[in-house]
């Protein structure tokens, strides 16, 4: 993480149009869906694309709402940090969302693109997904205050569902480092270390998608304070709370930093006390052995004259003598605790 770019998909344009009293969704809009809703004041339309494949109609929605070109290039060029920029009649934030991948049990990362208008909210996607699913639920059952609000509170919202998903990528990501704990102290292997460095890896690309959201919400948050604010300060006091949470997300993102980067040490240590107790196997055999080689080379020397070698108990008796000496050697590291 950030994951490498993918081929990009052919986006959809959905379109959600709602008041206090009633909402009305388009799927698979068409740019003139979008056109004929932005001319609705007294009502919030919400458009979301998912892909970038589409250069035309993304260009023709920046047409129609009067993007900056410089915006219309960060969207189609998904690689931005996280920020926010006001353009007098619209904000422009990007932010990345993470998902977390079952099959490679990694995290995925894409840039998400909202523009805050005085009566819209454009967010785009580089690729279909469902975590915006949850903010279109709510809209339609009329849950909390998001169909009373302006256009302010749903970008809130929409940020807030971002933000939150990262709790989820955390608890997968605390879940991983766990067991990589406990697989690191029982089998260091140079297979491990890897993933080690996979996983320190994954944590960097975490720490700059969540870093800079703090100056994000804190400008749109000073934003509420300006003349003709596009955030009232009633949504501010809600991002406030998205503030807290991010916070909290980057306190546990540091938290688990630093026990990737420990369990470096941890391997170091495994693998040296894994080398430790090889050699002291190795050296207790080889103890063991000396006084028995010493005894070999002493009746391999063919002297005439050694009265052991004409005895008939001799070979079974320095025999005897060897396997005493190897029990007796044995008794007495384990009585020191050295085996």
């Amino acid at each position: 993480m950030p994951a490498k770019p993918g081929p990009k998909t052919y986006p959809t344009l959905s379109i959600v149009n709602y008041s206090p009293k009633e909402i009305k969704e388009v799927e698979a809009a068409s740019l003139r869906d979008c056109i004929d809703f932005a001319g609705k004041k007294k009502t919030v339309t919400w458009a979301n694309v998912n892909g970038l494949g589409d250069k035309e109609l993304l260009s023709g929605l920046a047409e129609a709402y009067g993007l900056h070109p410089l915006v219309q290039e960060d969207i189609l060029h998904p690689r931005q940090r996280p920020k926010m920029e006001d353009y007098d009649d619209y904000i422009y934030i990007v932010l990345r969302m993470l998902s977390f991948n079952e099959k490679t049990h990694s995290i995925d990362s894409e840039q998400v693109s909202i523009i805050l208008g005085s009566n819209y909210v454009i967010s785009i996607q580089e690729k279909k997904g469902k975590l915006f699913h949850r903010v279109r639920e709510w809209l339609r059952r009329d849950k909390g205050k998001l169909r009373r609000m302006g256009p302010d509170f749903l970008a809130y919202s929409l940020l807030d569902v971002v933000v939150d998903n990262y709790y989820t990528i955390l608890e997968r990501l605390g879940e991983k480092i766990a067991s990589m704990e406990e697989a690191v102290m029982r089998e260091p292997s140079p297979r491990m270390l890897q993933k080690i460095r996979m996983l320190k890896k994954e944590m960097l690309g975490l720490r700059k998608a969540v870093w800079p959201l703090r100056e994000l919400l804190l400008g749109l948050e000073r934003e509420s304070t300006s003349k003709d604010a596009l955030v009232s300060k009633t949504t501010a006091i809600y991002l406030r709370d998205v503030y807290d949470h991010t916070i909290q997300v980057i306190d546990t993102t540091e938290t688990y930093r630093d026990t990737v980067s420990s369990m470096v040490d941890i391997y170091l240590s495994s693998l040296s006390n894994r080398m430790n107790e090889v050699m002291k196997v190795l050296t207790i055999i080889g103890t063991i052995f000396i006084p028995l080689t010493f005894i070999t080379g002493l009746y391999g020397m063919n002297f005439k004259y050694m009265p052991e070698l004409e005895h008939p108990l001799g070979y079974p008796a320095v025999l005897l003598l060897m396997a005493l000496l190897g029990i007796l050697m044995l008794y007495y590291f384990r009585k020191k605790d050295w085996i």
